[in-house]
């Protein structure tokens, strides 16, 4: 081959590779492009989690705490409430017997003289029913001549009282002023200490207030308001006149009915500690009121009294449990049936008895014209007696 033919085929090898070599240049670019673009849009073709999800997070919050339901405003609950309570204002008439005026003494002029002045009082009520039922407390109307009853649109009316239960403290009256407002009545069994709720009423002349504050405790007794005694204990303000009013929950329903404050300075002021008569209690006394005109409750025709812890140790109850019979009325059942004072009642029913509070409560409940058994003991020897219940007097002090 010529050195003019070699040059030549070199020279078309040469270019050859150039153009080959650009191809697979530009090839390799492309196919890099391509693939950076594709990876960038479906990262997960390669089997690779997202940019994203590569980043660390921090865990739910409320995986890691409880965050408490934070309420900013009562309002929906007092609008939802507040309608359906009413200012009370009782009048009575005082007749006073009045000292002899000296001069009147001199010339033998002493025969007594009287002179009569009115009492006024004022207290809350809640209305339950929108034909005018409306529950307050009975030392709110107690002995009162005229009771006059505001509601919450400012009309005024006389009341007609429906019925009495000194025992808990509790009255029902009615108000005929058409359809009224009502409140809705919830369930006081379900409270719990903390619970948030808020006080309506009159103090004070005021007209209507609302404090707020926590249930405090409850089922308290022994405090010798009233002969039933389960009280829910509220540090909610509680003032003069706010007797009979609502006490409810942060939905607006009613829970309890207020009835009384401690005061031990007897200066007025508050401290802390109010009492609510609970709306289950509330409720059985009402329909019985509605009913009957009275509440109709079990007696045996005694008086128990609770044991000290002495005494439980010295008579051997080691477990606690069983009361004293501390007195015993002629002719009643208990007595008929041969129970005696200074007898340990230890069961009624079948069940343990804990306290005084407690007999008092279940002989209550017991229906008249029925027996139930009492189990005890009289010094070392143990009994076992039945003993009919009767209707407890209305206007009885005793117990059981």
């Amino acid at each position: 081959m010529s050195d003019t033919a070699l040059g030549s085929h070199v020279g078309n090898r040469l270019r050859n590779a150039r153009i080959i070599a650009t191809f697979l240049t530009r090839a390799v670019v492309v196919g890099l492009a391509t693939a950076f673009l594709i990876v960038w849009w479906k990262p997960g073709l390669l089997g690779a989690a997202p940019v994203a999800a590569l980043k660390p997070t921090a865990p739910p919050i409320e995986a890691t705490r409880p965050q408490p339901v934070v309420i900013a405003s009562f309002a929906d609950a007092v609008a939802r409430a507040a309608p359906a309570v009413v200012n009370i204002y009782t009048a009575r008439v005082v007749t006073e017997k009045t000292q002899v005026a000296p001069l009147d003494q001199l010339f033998g002029y002493d025969w007594p003289s009287y002179r009569q002045h009115v009492e006024r009082s004022l207290g809350s009520g809640v209305i339950v029913s929108d034909s005018g039922t409306i529950v307050t407390n009975q030392h709110v109307i107690a002995g009162a001549d005229s009771i006059k009853v505001q509601i919450a649109d400012g009309r005024i009316a006389d009341a007609r009282v429906v019925g009495q239960d000194p025992d808990t403290d509790l009255a029902v009256l009615h108000l005929a002023l058409g359809k009224l407002p009502t409140m809705p009545m919830g369930r006081s069994d379900t409270l719990r200490v903390g619970d948030i709720v808020l006080a309506i009423g009159n103090p004070y002349g005021l007209s209507q207030t609302v404090t707020q504050g926590i249930v405090s405790a409850t089922g308290r007794g022994q405090l010798g308001l009233a002969t039933f005694e389960n009280f829910i204990q509220t540090d909610a303000a509680i003032n003069l006149g706010n007797s009979g009013g609502a006490l409810i929950d942060a939905h607006g329903t009613l829970v309890g009915i207020n009835t009384a404050v401690l005061n031990r300075t007897g200066g007025g002021g508050p401290e802390g500690i109010g009492f609510a008569i609970p709306v289950n209690l509330v409720r059985g006394v009402m329909q019985q009121i509605i009913a009957h005109g009275r509440v109709i409750r079990g007696s045996l025709g005694l008086d128990p009294a609770d044991l000290s812890e002495s005494q439980a140790i010295e008579l051997g109850l080691v477990s606690g449990g069983g009361v004293a019979v501390a007195r015993i009325y002629p002719d009643s059942p208990a007595f008929g049936a041969g129970l005696r004072r200074g007898d340990l009642i230890t069961s009624l029913g079948g069940e343990q008895i804990k306290s005084a509070q407690e007999l008092v409560s279940r002989v209550a409940a017991l229906a008249p014209g029925t027996d139930v058994q009492v189990e005890g003991r009289r010094g070392l020897r143990a009994f076992k007696l039945r003993v009919p219940v009767i209707e407890r007097p209305q206007s009885a002090q005793q117990a059981g």
